[in-house]
C-alpha cells in the first residue's frame, strides 16, 4: 500500500475554465478516502488526474513518494473501477477478471491463481464460467472490481461505482466494499456525490466545493464539527437546519445551525410534563413524513422559517398542531465569516 500526496494541483482548460484552482491533499497509505461533493465540484477530475487520464495544469502527484505527475496510467501502479462495468460480453467472468494479466502475457497458471484469489475475496467462485449477461448489476460490479484486484495495484480508484445500482444493491455493495478494504488493506480513493456512501464507508472524507477542499477528516469529525456552512448542509440526512438573519444574530453569529436529530419537540400531553409551554421556539407542524421507526417533521417558526426535525415514528403528532422546539445542549453550530465558531 502507498500514500498519495497532491501538492498545488491545478486544472484549467483552454476555454479558460478553471476546475481546480490549487489543491493540497494527503491520502494516508491504507486509508479509504472518499471525495464527495455536488456535481461540478471537481471530484471526478481530481480522481482522473491521479489516474493519469487527465493532464494536470500545475502541481505534483506523488504515489508512495514517487512523482507520477506526467507518467502514463499503466506506469502509476493504480487500478480504476468506473461507473460503467465495461465488461467484455463475449468473455466469461474468469476471462474478464484475468484480462489485465492476459494482455500482459502472464503465465496461464499465474492468471488462474490470481483469478481464483480475487473470486474468493469477492464471492464470485460459483460464477466464473458465466458471461456478464447472466449476472446481476451487483455481480457485474464485483467482476469489475476483481479485474482491478488481479493487477495488485498500489492504489485503487473508484469513480461512482454504485450509481447504476438500485437502492438495496447499493446498500449491499457498500458493505462489501468496506469488507474488501479490510481484507486487502489497500489504499482506496472513492468518488461519489452521495453523502451516505461517504459516511458509511470512509475513514477519511474530503468535501469538495468548486475545486476547493471545504474540510477533510473522519466521518464523525465532519458530522460533529462541520467547519463551514457548506459542509454542515451537505453531510447529514436530512440536512442540517441553517438560518441567517434575525435568529442567527440572536445567537451571536451570521449562520446558525442545528441538526434535525438534535431538536426536541414539546407537545401537549407529553410525558415530560412540559407540554407546549416548554421549548425555545413556538412552531406549527406543517408536514410529517412517516418512515416507520422515525418521522421527519416540518415545523414553521414565525419570522424564522421551517425547521426539519427527526422524531420518533410513534409520536402522536398532527399537521397543524402547535408545538415548541428546543435544540439539545451542546449540539448547536454557529458560523461567522464562513467558518465555525468555537462551541
Amino acid at each position: 500500500m502507498h500514500d498519495v500526496r497532491l501538492s498545488g494541483i491545478r486544472k484549467s482548460y483552454t476555454s479558460g475554465t478553471t476546475v481546480i484552482p490549487g489543491l493540497d491533499l494527503e491520502i494516508p497509505a491504507g486509508s479509504f478516502t472518499v471525495l464527495v461533493g455536488p456535481s461540478g465540484c471537481g471530484k471526478s477530475t481530481l480522481l482522473r488526474m491521479v489516474a493519469g487520464l487527465e493532464s494536470v495544469s500545475g502541481g505534483q502527484i506523488l504515489i508512495g513518494g514517487r512523482d507520477v505527475t506526467h507518467l502514463e496510467p499503466a506506469e502509476r501502479g493504480i487500478a480504476m473501477v468506473f461507473q460503467s462495468y465495461a465488461l467484455y460480453p463475449h468473455m466469461t467472468v474468469a476471462e474478464n477478471i484475468g484480462f489485465p494479466l492476459t494482455i500482459a502475457r502472464r503465465p496461464k497458471a499465474e492468471i488462474a491463481a490470481a483469478v481464483q484469489k480475487a473470486a474468493d475475496v469477492l464471492q464470485l467462485g460459483h460464477l466464473l464460467e458465466r458471461t456478464p449477461k447472466a449476472l446481476s448489476g451487483g455481480q457485474r460490479q464485483r467482476v469489475a472490481i476483481g479485474r482491478a484486484i488481479v493487477r495488485n495495484p498500489s492504489v485503487f480508484l473508484f469513480d461512482e461505482p454504485l450509481s447504476n445500482l438500485d437502492a438495496s444493491l447499493r446498500g449491499q455493495m457498500r458493505v462489501e466494499l468496506a469488507d474488501l478494504h479490510r481484507q486487502i488493506g489497500a489504499t482506496m480513493i472513492y468518488v461519489t456525490h452521495d453523502q451516505v456512501e461517504a459516511m458509511t464507508m470512509a475513514d477519511q472524507i474530503v468535501v469538495l466545493n468548486k475545486g476547493h477542499i471545504e474540510q477533510a477528516g473522519s466521518p464523525m469529525d465532519l458530522y460533529r464539527a462541520p467547519a463551514t456552512p457548506f459542509v454542515a448542509g451537505f453531510l447529514g440526512a436530512p440536512s442540517m437546519n441553517l438560518f441567517e438573519g434575525t435568529l442567527a444574530r440572536e445567537m451571536g453569529c451570521e449562520t446558525y445551525g442545528v441538526r434535525p436529530e438534535h431538536i426536541d419537540i414539546h407537545a401537549e400531553g407529553d410525558a415530560s410534563g412540559e407540554g407546549v409551554s416548554g421549548g425555545r421556539w413556538p412552531a406549527t407542524i406543517r408536514h410529517i413524513e412517516h418512515l416507520g421507526a422515525d418521522a421527519i417533521v416540518y415545523a414553521d417558526v414565525r419570522e424564522v422559517g421551517t425547521f426539519t426535525v427527526r422524531a420518533e415514528g410513534e409520536r402522536a403528532l398532527q399537521i397543524g398542531q402547535a408545538v415548541r422546539l428546543s435544540p439539545r445542549a451542546g449540539y448547536e453550530h454557529r458560523y461567522q465569516g464562513g467558518r465555525r465558531l468555537p462551541a
